[in-house]
């Protein structure tokens, strides 16, 4: 199985899903240039994420912790420690501020 995401171009093949461990990262280089945060959680669904932390600027959100908080899963950035929900992309604790996300797909090989 592979997880793709949907970008401007169709769907694009990031990595193996075997390749990701619950509750850690994996930045992914996208064809426009930017970067994604593709993640998974411990029943195999997978999520994206833009990978940039618009508090610092720095892309560093797929070296966050995941976590969960009344049900939704998130990541909390390794810098300032602001938590970004992995479905919605907004910001937990700053209601004004989000993420991009991508839908996200697994394919057989």
């Amino acid at each position: 199985m592979t997880v793709e995401l949907k970008v401007a171009e169709g769907w694009l093949t990031v990595c193996e899903l075997s390749a990701l461990t619950p509750g850690r990262g994996v930045a992914a280089l996208l064809p426009d240039g930017s970067q994604a945060a593709v993640f998974v959680d411990r029943s195999g669904r997978p999520y994206a994420i833009g990978n940039r932390d618009p508090f610092t600027g720095a892309q560093v959100l797929s070296r966050g912790l995941v976590g969960c908080a009344q049900g939704r899963p998130f990541v909390a950035s390794p810098l300032l420690k602001q938590r970004f929900d992995l479905e919605s992309g907004r910001c937990l604790d700053d209601e004004e501020v989000e993420v991009r996300t991508y839908p996200v797909r697994t394919a057989a090989t």
